[in-house]
Parts: structure tokens; sequence; C-alpha cells
């Protein structure tokens, strides 16, 4: 049984609305005069899909798609638009609506909308409940020497991290830069070679040389391997690039005042503080990130 609310100040219209999806027996009906009641109701006991006007006092269709969008994203909103409202309709559908049914055209598709609507929207619940029983995730990436990849695979991470939630916004960002120093110090230090005492003095030739390498042999051949797991309470990153490695013992103190504003060493600094365990493999060219749960950095 699914339950369908309806939202619509016209009681004459709601009976309307319901006459017609009374003809799939499977379906129960709610009732709201307008957003606000309609959200009091949604807050006790969400139903399976609302259906709402647009033109309501106290709170309209619009206002009601952009509440429900923001708490409640698992219960579909399909509008019943009336003519001369196509550009609120508009509207709606980009702030999160479902569907929508101009109300000249309910007799012959409220019903199938609101049928496939809820088709769509079981599955998505059964997804969410999917990952939400998820414990552990695994990722194995190769990723060539273009930069645009980096902040592709580190929000990969990080929306998993957000359904798994084993971080808190705070951490899920660090970590995100932790990871984004690490890649890209793989791409442009160890595949590609490029010393970081050009980019102080040039960026422009950096970046420069950095496009010529990626065209060039050894260079352009080597690919970055980035691991990533997720669970038992920690996450793992592993970031490999293809290049001759190096010492990090002689990479300038970044936490000397020093050498506080050169770019040396940046990347280590904010991986050491953000992460609670790092280690380098002997060649240098392997990174090992380690951020447990419940720890401050």
């Amino acid at each position: 049984m699914a339950t369908v609310l309806i939202v619509d100040d016209s009681p004459v219209d709601r009976r309307l609305a319901q006459g017609l999806l009374e003809k799939n027996p499977h379906f129960s009906f709610l009732y709201a005069a307008d957003g606000a009641e309609a959200l009091q109701q949604i807050k006790a006991a969400p139903p399976d899909l609302v259906l709402t006007d647009m033109q309501m006092p106290v709170m309209g269709g619009l206002e009601l798609v952009r509440s429900v969008r923001e708490s409640f994203p698992l219960v579909p909103v399909i509008l019943m638009t009336a003519q001369g409202s196509e550009e609120i309709a508009v509207q709606a559908l980009a702030l999160g609506a479902a569907s929508y049914v101009p109300k000249a055209r309910m007799p012959r598709e409220l019903l199938s909308t609101v049928e496939m609507v809820l088709a769509t929207a079981r599955a998505e619940r059964h997804h969410a409940r999917l990952l939400s029983c998820v414990t552990r995730n695994e990722w194995a990436f190769v990723l060539d020497n273009d930069p645009s990849l980096v902040p592709a695979a580190v929000d990969h991470v990080q929306q998993h991290i957000t359904r798994l939630g084993l971080f808190d916004e705070t951490d899920r960002i660090r970590i995100g830069i932790a990871l984004e120093e690490a890649l890209l110090n793989a791409l442009y230090h160890g595949n590609l070679e490029l010393s970081n005492e050009l980019r102080e003095s040039d960026a422009a030739a950096y970046y420069a040389q950095a496009d010529q390498r990626r065209r060039e042999e050894p260079y352009g051949s080597r690919t970055t391997h980035f691991e990533a797991t997720l669970g038992g309470g920690e996450a793992v990153f592993v970031v490999r690039d293809g290049g001759a490695g190096f010492d990090p013992g002689i990479v300038p103190d970044p936490t000397d005042a020093a050498n506080l504003e050169r770019l040396a060493g940046r990347g280590l600094l904010l991986i050491r503080t953000f992460m609670d365990e790092v280690r380098h493999n002997a060649r240098g060219n392997e990174i090992t990130m380690i951020k447990r749960c419940g720890r401050p950095p």
C-alpha cells in the first residue's frame, strides 16, 4: 500500500485527484489544504508521494517542493499545474519536483504518472537502504596524467565517506585536501618529475613543462595508482606514482618558520596534519595515509 498526500486548497480538486487515483486499489490518501499543513503531516508520518497544487495560501507548491527536497529527499513531489503557472512549474522542477501533470490532462495522465514516479522512488529507497547496510568500500583507480581526474576521484571518495557516516564534515573536507595534495604530488612530482623550485620561481613555465611532459616519454605513459578502503572505523588511502621516487627526509621542514611560505613540503605538511598515520615505501614513490574515526588529527 502506498500513501499519497494530496495538497490543494480546493476540496473539490482534492476529491477529483483522489477519484482518479482510486483506480489503483493499492493507494491510500491523506489531505492538506496548503503547504504548511502538508509539511506538518509529512513530519508526523512521511507519505510515499506528495501530489500538490501550485497556487495555495500560507505556503504554495513551490515552497513546499523546496522544503520537502531539503528535509525529506526520498519523498517525491508531483505538481498539478493549471494554465498560466508554467513558469512556476519549471522553477519547481529545478528545485527537485519529480514530475508534473497539467490539470487539463489529469484524467488521462495522473494515474500513470503517479505510478511511474512511485516505482522509481521505491527503487531509490531500496538503494538507500542497501547503502546503509554497506560496512566496507574499496576502490582501486589507475589515473593517467590528466589533473582533472584528481578532484573527480577525491569527490567520489568523499561522497562515500558521507554515505557511510565515517567522519564529520570538517574531517571529510580535510581528508579531501590531503588526498588532492597526495594525488597532485604523484602526478607532477612523481610521474612528470617537475620541481617545486620551478613552480616557486615561474608558475607559468612549470605548468607549460607539465603539458609538454604529458606528451613525452618516459613521463607520458606513467600512471598513478590510487587505492581507497573505507570501513572498520577508519579510512586507508594508498597513492603510488610511476616515477623514480624521492627521500621524504630531504624535504624542507614546512613547520620551520623559514620555510612556511615555501611550496616545497606544503603538501606533506597538510597530509601529516590531517591524517592520523602517514608512511612512505622504501622507494619513496608510494604514500599510505590512514584516518581513524573519533581521533583528533
